[in-house]
């Protein structure tokens, strides 16, 4: 059969279906009839309910560390608001230690300022064990639960909001160490945040010990880049 030329075929019950050659082997078997019977029915159609995939929202799945992957675009999970407090603090801040590590991880090649270096490969050990244990917490307490990332949490959605990675990628020198400190200030503003209000809401002593290690160790990396801040735009 020539390439492009029409060619049909009948099935059982069916009308006669139409086609062009397209050079591949056509395969006629029972699975045909099945397919030709379900398309009718909506397969491969968005679902019912019209949610969006929400990619960040699956502890677990570092959906965030992705190459292109748009913090400042992250989702609330379905009916995060519903879950336990804890649940949401749990996945919430999960996502938001994600956020601050992805951020990190260049940071060693592309940084000018030996301090910067330090910095981020102080935030990506500090916050991938948090991260860690956070994720232990939640098997424990909260097994096979939905995902509850919610982004109204206080201090969430205005911290993730200013993350661009795609600027961060495009700086070099001093330009990459000055934006960076810029978008992780405010990132670490609203974690110190969701610990301050996990400390009088949370059911778990590991959490507000947690939530306490946390604004310790997140206002003094503030203090010093603010620091750095004004040295550096000198």
């Amino acid at each position: 059969m020539p390439l492009g030329a029409p060619f049909s075929f009948r099935l059982v019950g069916t009308d006669t279906i139409h086609g062009y050659h397209s050079g591949m082997k056509i395969i006629l078997s029972v699975s045909l009839l099945t397919l030709a019977m379900t398309v009718g029915h909506g397969c491969g159609s968005a679902p019912a309910n019209n949610t969006s995939m929400d990619h960040n929202s699956m502890p677990g799945m570092d959906h965030n560390s992705m190459p292109g992957m748009n913090h400042s675009s992250m989702q609330s999970s379905p009916n995060a608001a519903s879950a336990a407090y804890d649940l949401q603090f749990l996945d919430t801040m999960i996502a938001h230690h994600q956020g601050a590590v992805d951020m990190a991880g260049p940071c060693s090649t592309k940084a000018q300022h030996a301090e910067l270096k330090t910095l981020c490969s102080n935030i990506i050990s500090s916050q991938t064990k948090e991260i860690t244990d956070m994720r232990s917490w939640r098997d424990k307490w909260f097994p096979g639960a939905a995902p509850a990332i919610n982004m109204q949490l206080a201090g969430m959605e205005d911290s993730m909001k200013g993350m661009d990675m795609a600027k961060l990628s495009s700086l070099t020198g001093s330009s990459y160490d000055l934006e960076f400190i810029n978008e992780m200030i405010p990132h670490h503003d609203g974690a110190v945040i969701m610990a301050g209000i996990a400390l009088r809401q949370t059911a778990h002593t590991e959490i507000k010990d947690l939530a306490a290690n946390i604004i310790r160790a997140q206002q003094m990396e503030i203090g010093q880049m603010k620091n750095w801040q004004k040295a550096w735009n000198k």
